[in-house]
């Protein structure tokens, strides 16, 4: 919302853009719509459409839509135009750009798909317009709406995910009804009729491999062989590759590179994949696979994105000598590090660290990375903030997640 505040009449094209049943159109038709009132615009200065209402199935049709808004606009204020999935308009890459030619025009658009922004909203506005990325819930904006203890809002948030309609839904049995329904006729509908996926069933079988395997590190080569010995199937690396970018497209994964901390570089042979929501994850492997450490790790990435931070998986190489003692190349990992701007996070994902052997272990990777900037280690438990005799920052995850300005406060 308050990127949408910053971004008005900055003659960009402002495209909200995440994952299907998200908020977007609220976001934009209704909160923001409400703002622009309470600012005292004046109703006739707004032109609102949703092209998914059969109400304004004639203005799919270029010039039918342009002679509106022309009739519209009948003094030099600034009209707010608002457009809800604008890629069901005929040409409408042509329309917004000649939208852009009027001065007083301010224009907010809504999309479901990174096709939408890359391929014909990046190429062809050419730094005319500016994303603005809707994600699911984050916990604290889960907690906001959730009747009860921030433990069982927890256990709430990491089964059934953050889409806003599962904090209307009442029982078990009705959120788990809703979320298999969009899996099957949202998503995968979309992913298979937009792509012109042949292979529906391959797909299916991709997509439950990479939900069983998130936070592993992995790539199309890996994944098919894979097929070849669980599912008993053959599906080539390069169409696999495809069926990544068509989910990534859609929003429903993110890709996490490695990257190298000493020769800070990244490393292109494995990559992570995550998924945007819990509730879809789950929902994908029809909530057999809800296990909570995993589950952890992928709501920490999603956290740190949502707050605007790149998050890379981070390999320290040290030198170790092996069992039979002599010395050896060994890579460490370390689950996130997070940068934005100047400032840079090494992160340790830890579901339980309740002896000295897992302390050590956690520690390890930041103990070798050559650089000042903040090591933390987050942790299931509940504890209070503290610095340990390593100089590594242990903090609980409900400080952490419940807590903005975490990261820089202690």
């Amino acid at each position: 919302m308050q990127q949408l505040i910053d971004s008005q009449r900055n003659g960009l094209v402002k495209t909200i853009t995440g994952i299907r049943r998200c908020g977007k159109s609220v976001l934009l038709m209704n909160l923001f719509y409400k703002w622009l009132i309470n600012q005292n615009v004046t109703k006739d200065h707004i032109i609102d459409i949703s092209f998914d209402d059969l109400d304004h199935e004639t203005l799919k049709q270029p010039k039918d839509f342009l002679d509106m808004v022309k009739s519209r606009i009948t003094d030099e204020g600034t009209y707010y135009i608002l457009l809800d999935e604008v890629q069901q308009m005929e040409n409408f890459v042509g329309i917004l750009l000649s939208l852009m030619h009027k001065p007083n025009c301010d224009i907010y658009v809504t999309g479901s798909n990174s096709r939408f922004l890359s391929t014909d909203i990046v190429t062809e506005f050419r730094g005319r317009s500016q994303e603005i990325h809707l994600q699911p819930l984050s916990f604290a904006e889960f907690m906001e709406g959730f009747e009860g203890s921030r433990e069982a809002a927890w256990r709430e948030y990491y089964e059934f995910g953050g889409l806003p309609q599962i904090l209307s839904l009442k029982t078990r049995q009705q959120k788990i009804a809703y979320l298999s329904n969009l899996v099957e006729s949202v998503y995968l509908a979309d992913l298979i009729e937009r792509n012109k996926i042949k292979n529906d069933e391959g797909l299916r079988d991709f997509i439950r491999i990479l939900s069983s395997s998130i936070g592993a590190p992995s790539n199309p080569s890996r994944i098919a062989k894979t097929f070849e010995s669980v599912e008993k199937k053959h599906i080539t690396s390069e169409t696999l590759a495809h069926y990544i970018k068509y989910l990534k497209e859609a929003f429903v994964i993110e890709e996490a590179f490695r990257y190298d901390v000493k020769g800070r570089k990244y490393i292109g042979t494995e990559t992570k994949y995550y998924f945007s929501d819990m509730g879809l994850r789950n929902s994908i492997l029809g909530f057999r696979q809800v296990e909570e450490n995993h589950l952890m790790e992928n709501i920490l990435y999603n956290e740190l994105r949502s707050r605007g931070y790149n998050a890379d998986v981070g390999m320290v190489e040290i030198m170790e000598r092996n069992p039979e003692g002599k010395l050896a190349r060994k890579r460490l990992e370390i689950d996130f590090v997070a940068n934005q701007g100047s400032q840079r996070y090494y992160i340790q994902s830890a579901f339980r660290m309740d002896n000295e052997e897992k302390a050590a272990q956690e520690q390890k990777s930041l103990l070798n990375v050559p650089d000042s900037f903040k090591k933390i280690i987050l942790v299931k438990d509940d504890i209070a903030p503290y610095r340990d005799n390593k100089g590594i920052l242990r903090l609980g995850l409900f400080d952490f997640l419940l807590k903005p300005e975490s990261l820089e406060e202690w």
